[in-house]
């Protein structure tokens, strides 16, 4: 019923999307989802720009994706709506935040409340606040250069 609604009011909504009565949907015009990708209880999709979603993304509980904010260069603070790109077989985990002009790679990973606010390449696994990386989702054992471990 809900992908029939969101479909209605203009989403393109793909097949065996799921979403919870508690996902809170701001502009469905401006969301793209892909087949199999679902939504966790208490999302917050702030789509004041486009917001695209690939297939078999999983958006956790308590995440909240921003494609709106100001520009606060001007003294007005005009809005703006730049957009979020979450690529396929991804995973958003529980309270995160992913803002504007933000691109999620394929097969990556955001950690557990990561505030997400550059792009994030593919395969990568990150967290914090701001995210890091932490290590790579097809190597497991290899981690970044720079983290200085031993």
């Amino acid at each position: 019923m809900r992908r029939w609604i969101l479909r209605l009011f203009g989403a393109t909504i793909g097949r065996k999307v799921r979403t919870y009565p508690s996902t809170h949907i701001y502009f469905p015009w401006n969301l793209s989802v892909g087949d199999n990708s679902s939504f966790g209880e208490w999302t917050l999709v702030y789509n004041l720009g486009p917001i695209t979603i690939g297939r078999r993304v999983t958006i956790s509980q308590r995440v909240h994706l921003c494609a709106g904010t100001h520009d606060y260069t001007i003294p007005s603070m005009p809005l703006l709506k730049p957009p979020i790109e979450i690529e396929d077989d991804a995973w958003i985990c529980a309270d995160a935040y992913i803002g504007p002009n933000v691109k999620i790679g394929r097969n990556a990973i955001v950690a557990a409340r990561g505030v997400v606010v550059k792009n994030v390449d593919a395969d990568t696994i990150v967290g914090g606040n701001p995210v890091r990386i932490i290590k790579y989702r097809n190597a497991p054992d290899a981690l970044p250069k720079d983290r200085g471990e031993n």
